[in-house]
């Protein structure tokens, strides 16, 4: 479903953006919407490379300490795309962008994924985060497949 969205999203995206322009341009101005633009892209430069220097700094902390760095690698790639959507002409994806910048943000999307992902450390089968345990059931087991342990036969 997801895969048939992207091209749909590929295709409104500047359409949006374009529309975002024209009704900028009207409220504020040509110029000041281009300034707008040329600073919003400058920003994003200028705030990666200080929140990256910071993400960095952490990540090599978590790693002296011997935990997995899985919160810090995720904090530096949501950075990097936060950049990359500032450095992208437009208002719609500025937004997205400097969102992504802010460390409550990152936590909540963090918080979201750590919900449906049990990250094992490689040396055993203990999940980095805490054991999972069901009430239900007691804690659950990680199991680690290779390619020729697993095929799908056809049948959802």
């Amino acid at each position: 479903m997801l895969r048939r969205l992207i091209p749909l999203f590929i295709l409104v995206l500047p359409l949006a953006e374009i529309a975002c322009f024209i009704l900028v341009g009207r409220h504020i101005g040509l110029f000041a919407t281009l300034s707008l633009v040329v600073l919003s892209a400058v920003a994003g430069v200028v705030l990666m490379r200080i929140q990256g220097f910071g993400v960095l700094a952490r990540l090599r902390q978590s790693g002296l300490q011997g935990r997995t760095p899985g919160k810090e690698m995720l904090d530096a790639a949501m950075i990097m795309i936060a950049g990359i959507l500032l450095l992208i002409p437009g208002f719609l994806t500025d937004i997205v962008g400097i969102a992504l910048f802010l460390p409550p943000v990152r936590s909540f999307l963090w918080a979201r994924l750590m919900r449906n992902v049990v990250v094992v450390d490689i040396g055993g089968a203990q999940p980095a985060n805490g054991p999972q345990t069901d009430p239900r059931t007691g804690p659950q087991r990680t199991i680690d497949l290779d390619e020729s342990d697993f095929h799908r036969d056809g049948r959802s």
